[in-house]
């Protein structure tokens, strides 16, 4: 914890109404990589998904940046080109870096008496000098993901440490690119400093009741995206509750001095890179050598 708790406040709110079909029908409320927040370096997209029934992501192709799909309620099945797959459970996090490039798919696991999926994916770019690594994965069940209490486990506050460190607990999630992804429950009232490293960006996006940011911020409800100030000599965050039960993710992570250029699920720095990407996934090769003859099963039942 820094000596000096001087904290971020909010510089840009967002929320999105709207609830765009991606995959085949699935149901998103998207903030980063929207219109009103397109690249908040080095993060590229964050969705907080609802997959109903017959709803999904079937086979799809990636490069150049790491999604991480964190499941707050039912699972989700994963396989990929490279016979790769598993199941993510509620609270459970996969975090993947495509690299040079990899096919998957994401399916929902529906049944009687089993909630329907929902959770976050966040799209974090790559350095432009690891982009064309080798695919990998990184992935936590929910007990495995470790858990802090700054005031102890009979206090108001829990932390998920799905990345980074909190109040002395630090994640085994290892990122290429430096990011913390915090999962905050706290009840109403309670307050604490979470530090962040010096320059990096960070945001809060509200998934339940509501919170306030700083030492005399106004009070921001679900659904709102935080975009933080990252002034010198601001060394974290203060955060309080304002409601019973309030729960919300704060992700930093640091920029990168690199453009952004963006196809799809291809995430490059320039047009070239872009182009000879196109050409390899036409192709079948540097990494997308199984484009056009893997077929994953639970994306074709």
């Amino acid at each position: 914890m820094a000596l000096n708790m001087t904290s971020r406040n909010v510089v840009k709110r967002c929320c999105l109404l709207t609830h765009p079909r991606c995959g085949a029908g699935a149901r998103v409320r998207r903030s980063i990589g929207s219109a009103s927040l397109r690249n908040l370096t080095p993060f590229l997209l964050l969705d907080h998904f609802h997959v109903s029934e017959g709803a999904g992501f079937p086979d799809h192709p990636h490069r150049g940046q790491a999604t991480v799909t964190y499941m707050l309620e039912g699972s989700s099945r994963h396989e990929d080109s490279a016979g790769h797959s598993g199941t993510i459970l509620t609270g459970g996090v996969q975090w993947m870096c495509a690299g040079k490039g990899i096919i998957h798919a994401e399916m929902p696991v529906h049944g009687k008496n089993v909630p329907e999926p929902r959770g976050l994916q966040l799209w974090v770019d790559l350095p432009k000098s690891v982009k064309m690594t080798e695919p990998s994965y990184q992935e936590l069940d929910p007990e495995a993901i470790p858990v802090a209490y700054p005031e102890g486990k009979d206090g108001n506050i829990s932390i998920k440490v799905i990345s980074g460190k909190s109040h002395g607990v630090e994640s085994p999630v290892r990122p290429l690119g430096g990011c913390w992804y915090f999962h905050m429950m706290m009840k109403n009232g309670a307050t604490m400093f979470q530090d962040i490293p010096a320059g990096w960006t960070a945001f809060v996006y509200i998934l339940k009741g509501a919170v306030s940011i700083g030492e005399s911020g106004p009070v921001h409800d679900a659904f709102h995206t935080l975009v933080l100030s990252n002034e010198s000599g601001e060394t974290g965050v203060r955060l309080t509750a304002a409601t019973d039960d309030t729960s919300f993710v704060l992700i930093a992570g640091e920029p990168l001095d690199q453009t952004v250029f963006q196809y799809g699920p291809f995430v490059m720095t320039n047009q070239e890179e872009i182009q000879r990407t196109l050409m390899d996934y036409r192709t079948g090769r540097n990494g997308f050598e199984k484009a056009h003859t893997w077929k994953s099963k639970i994306g074709n039942m």
